[in-house]
């Protein structure tokens, strides 16, 4: 699916790359390898068939930055899985929290999303609407775990997640959770009013009891109670996330929600943004980051928000400008690069499409939330969207793509280096990952017979030129390795 230019990329797709029909996934969140970036993790709501609402841990995974993707299932199929909330500790280990109506688990995998371990048990009773963060500060909590409740409360771990503390938190209507450059931890819950938590002493293992300041920031007017464009479910979950740059706003507290700006409350709902200057100690009026004419009936709705590593921060939304209908909404996109005083004009990012067609009998909603992860050349989406007439999982880059992390525009590197990119599908040779030999996107007996063919030759070869394709585990040798890993693509979903 492409809209101006930018390419929406299924996720929940068959071996062949193709949609699959009757079943439904949503409520996605993603995660980007902190160690190599052509890795990406996608976790959704998975449905096998729209004739139920059971739902499990659905996800796919991506080895060349989100080109192509792989979906091998549910992390426990059969078991109930819901609420999907994926990160990644600085060593590359992604974390996957799901819950079921009385517990809430956390599934690990140290192989960049190929295979999960058992999943640990974060607690017992009823859970939900959970949100997981995980430092990546140089501070004494690098790489604690923190999980917030819709209910309220914080989970701490200090041991990759092998265990949980439990801390009560003031909390309303749902939370996220971020962690700043000295380690301290933010919460924030709300849409006209936000309330925020931090604490500069939860990171201490020695610490038991830690302290929480809190704000109640007003951040806007009631949104409208027009008809909703998500049946059932949420039209915004707060997002707070911190500023890790090391320029003049580094430490800033960010939070985006909807809320209407218009005190006529006539208008259902605005994208609302508020900074909190050092730390929190300091916060600004809120600003409406959507830039069409207050007032209007249009939904702005299903906020998400990330920060890159040089301090732009990039939000995304679900918007019915351009259609004036509630259930019509394309993705739209804007950012700022000063700490959001300002903000780019809005862009579609998508095609439009009816969010109300395509659920599951008895959960008819697209989920309650996206999700981004951003960089400093652009930032990675997870989506759905209904544009096979039933709810499925994208992904999409927005802004020049970087499988290898080295802060230079893919089409840039393969220009100045003749030779990166012999499939000719804009995709550097480094950075492939379905033995996509031929170009065409897929992984067919064309690929097969390709690298088998050479394997032919002596074991061992290293991989140089465009004998990098053959390379499928990318550890820079062409061996029987590389069969194997083709074999799983073909054997596993």
């Amino acid at each position: 699916m492409v809209r101006d230019g930018f390419e929406s990329i299924q996720v929940n797709v068959d071996l062949s790359g193709c949609n699959i029909l009757g079943d439904a996934a949503n409520e996605p969140s993603i995660a980007v390898s902190s160690t190599d970036p052509r890795v990406i993790v996608i976790g959704w709501r998975q449905f096998d068939t729209v004739a139920s609402d059971f739902r499990q841990a659905g996800w796919g995974y991506s080895r060349d930055g989100g080109h192509t993707w792989v979906f091998p299932g549910s992390l426990a199929p059969g078991a109930f899985g819901s609420d999907p909330v994926l990160a990644t500790d600085t060593e590359g280990t992604i974390y996957y929290l799901s819950i079921s109506p009385y517990e809430a688990r956390l599934f690990r995998s140290s192989n960049e999303g190929l295979s999960w371990l058992p999943p640990q048990l974060v607690t017992q009773g009823f859970f939900d609407k959970p949100w997981m963060t995980i430092d990546h500060s140089e501070s004494g909590g690098r790489n604690n775990i923190y999980i917030s409740s819709y209910w309220g409360g914080l989970f701490r771990s200090l041991d990759r997640g092998e265990s949980f503390h439990y801390f009560p938190v003031t909390a309303q209507d749902g939370e996220t959770v971020a962690t700043g450059p000295d380690g301290a931890v933010y919460l924030v819950s709300g849409t006209r009013y936000a309330w925020v938590n931090k604490s500069s002493d939860v990171m201490n293992p020695s610490v038991t009891s830690p302290t929480f300041v809190d704000w109640y920031l007003r951040i806007g007017e009631d949104y409208g109670h027009s008809e909703s464009p998500n049946l059932g479910g949420l039209v915004s979950q707060a997002w707070v996330a911190v500023d890790h740059s090391a320029g003049e706003s580094r430490g800033n507290v960010y939070v985006v929600t909807m809320a209407s700006q218009d005190p006529l409350e006539t208008d259902p709902g605005d994208i609302v943004f508020v900074r909190g200057e050092e730390g929190g100690s300091r916060w600004n009026r809120p600003v409406a980051v959507n830039d069409d004419f207050p007032g209007h009936d249009n939904w702005q709705w299903f906020p998400a928000m990330s920060v890159a590593p040089n301090g732009r921060i990039d939000v995304i939304w679900n918007d019915t400008r351009n259609s004036q209908q509630a259930n019509l909404s394309e993705l739209f996109y804007s950012f700022s690069n000063d700490a959001g005083k300002t903000w780019s004009p809005n862009v579609p990012v998508s095609p439009m499409f009816d969010s109300r067609v395509g659920g599951p009998i008895g959960n008819s909603k697209l989920g309650d939330y996206y999700h981004c992860v951003s960089d400093n050349l652009g930032v990675n989406v997870a989506y759905a969207a209904t544009f096979n007439g039933g709810h499925d999982v994208y992904f999409l880059r927005i802004g020049p793509w970087d499988c290898n992390g080295n802060e230079i525009d893919d089409a840039v590197d393969i220009a100045s280096a003749p030779g990166s990119d012999c499939n000719a599908n804009d995709v550097p040779d480094e950075c492939e990952y379905r033995v996509d030999i031929d170009g065409d996107g897929l992984t067919t007996l064309s690929d097969h017979a390709a690298l088998t063919s050479k394997l032919s030759g002596p074991a061992g070869a290293t991989a140089t030129g465009c004998d990098r394709l053959f390379d499928a585990d990318h550890n820079g040798h062409l061996d029987l390795a590389d069969f194997a890993y083709l074999q799983r693509v073909f054997v596993s979903p």
